[in-house]
């Protein structure tokens, strides 16, 4: 059993003060109480630490190198995808292994709990398995062994390189499985994650509606298997006109017309949704996973917000190809986006609660709920999944109550993270992850070889 004690927490009921939470040997939390006596670690501002609910591991690699225009002036998320593949193909799995044990330490360190990775590069150059198929899975396992934070793997279905069943490209040939080879990769990754503790996850990722047929989708739930179903939905004007030819009808409409759609799901991006459809499908329960960073870097287009969250949609967030591994500036970058959309201030903030408050609870109970994990709520019988803010930090001293998540969020930035625990697992102690040293000089190692040859 251990104790972290802190001057102030949010708890589900709202804000405490001198609050001690005791975790036990699961990590779960056995009991908490206000008002108690300093004793353990002791905290400035106790929160629960969401999870990371859409990552794509790999593409942390390429942070930075590609912000150059090619001869095209109207260079886009397709020509950026281009560049993604030809850096995919020269990937390694010990490359792999090393830059996703980064990005998980890298989201500690901004105050994720969990990595959700929507994991699709399977095979080798030229698109061979590996010998044993589960390799590259057992790559993410073994960083997550390392770092410590909580898993959730979502191994990705590939099998198209379009909705007219085209076969896939060279760049994309590493990720493509037909449905029984897919099963069977499911199975082995389920076998590789038994080497974690007992709050890893499996689910199920159908990449979308382009890449796989639409029963696959529609199996997902057996697939899945009581686990999380993500998809990514409705990105990119292309990619709703290519569905909408193949189809008949939008993505959002074909997948409420032909899915049971559910809270078990969560669909990535959503930024190409008219107004019936945001309404619709947040009215589903599935969790909309949105990546504000890379949506702004890709120039995917603006979630619908205002109108999903009035409708009591859950949102999750994550940090997609990992451009910028920052829980703050994810949550900033959601709020301002509305806000220039729409000219308005504090577009997301309701009468009772404050913009910050409003986003750091959505995305707390929406990730835990994507990444199928009990967590999400500072409270007896939930994974201790916390972080915690340094409460002498120049804009935060003296501040109570939702203005701490303000400032954080709208004036801060993550250096303010002091501790991370993952399922009571105690991995960033002073804004530094315990294992920072030897994760940074491998992945260092690993990606200079890859730079050269870039």
């Amino acid at each position: 059993m251990k104790t972290i004690w802190a001057a102030q927490a949010l708890l589900p009921t709202g804000w405490a003060s001198d609050v001690a939470v005791t975790v036990d040997e699961t990590g779960q939390i056995t009991d908490i109480a206000d008002g108690q006596p300093a004793r353990g670690h002791r905290a400035g501002i106790l929160l629960p630490a969401p999870a990371n609910a859409h990552s794509h591991a790999f593409q942390r690699a390429m942070a930075g190198l590609t912000e150059t225009r090619g001869p095209d002036p109207r260079d886009s998320f397709w020509t950026w995808r281009r560049l993604m593949y030809r850096f995919l193909d020269l990937l390694t799995p010990e490359q792999v292994q090393a830059i996703t044990a980064l990005v998980q330490m890298e989201m500690l360190e901004a105050g994720y709990a969990t990595n959700v990775e929507f994991h699709y590069l399977h095979h080798q150059p030229g698109g061979v398995p590996y010998y044993d198929l589960s390799e590259m899975s057992q790559r993410i396992t073994a960083a997550a062994l390392q770092t410590g934070i909580g898993l959730t793997l979502l191994p990705v279905q590939y099998q198209f390189g379009g909705c007219d069943r085209r076969e896939l490209t060279a760049g994309q040939i590493r990720f493509g499985n037909d449905p029984a080879r897919f099963a069977r990769l499911m199975e082995e990754a389920s076998r590789a994650l038994t080497a974690l503790p007992a709050d890893t996850r499996l689910g199920v990722a159908p990449h979308s509606l382009r890449a796989v047929a639409p029963e696959s989708v529609t199996e997902a739930p057996e697939l899945a298997a009581g686990g999380p179903i993500h998809m990514h939905l409705a990105e990119q004007l292309a990619e709703v006109e290519e569905v909408q030819s193949a189809y008949g009808q939008r993505p959002v409409e074909w997948l409420l017309d032909n899915a049971h759609v559910t809270d078990q799901w969560c669909l990535i991006h959503c930024t190409q949704m008219e107004v019936h459809e945001t309404t619709a499908l947040a009215l589903t329960g599935a969790v909309a996973g949105l990546c504000p960073i890379t949506e702004s870097s890709l120039g995917d287009g603006i979630f619908d917000g205002v109108r999903w969250l009035d409708t009591q949609g859950k949102i999750a967030i994550g940090s997609d190809s990992n451009i910028r591994i920052s829980l703050s500036e994810e949550l900033r970058t959601l709020d301002y986006s509305q806000r220039l959309r729409d000219g308005s201030r504090a577009a997301l903030a309701t009468p009772e609660h404050s913009t910050g408050r409003r986003l750091f609870n959505a995305v707390c109970t929406g990730g835990a709920r994507a990444a199928g994990r009990n967590a999400g709520h500072i409270a007896k019988g939930y994974l201790a999944d916390l972080l915690a803010l340094d409460d002498g930090h120049i804009d935060l001293a003296g501040q109570s109550g939702d203005k701490l998540l303000d400032c954080w969020i709208f004036a801060g930035d993550d250096r303010m993270v002091t501790d991370v625990w993952s399922a009571g697992r105690h991995l960033v102690k002073e804004g530094r992850h315990i294992a920072r040293d030897q994760i940074t000089a491998a992945y260092g190692e690993a990606i200079k070889p890859l730079r050269d040859a870039l």
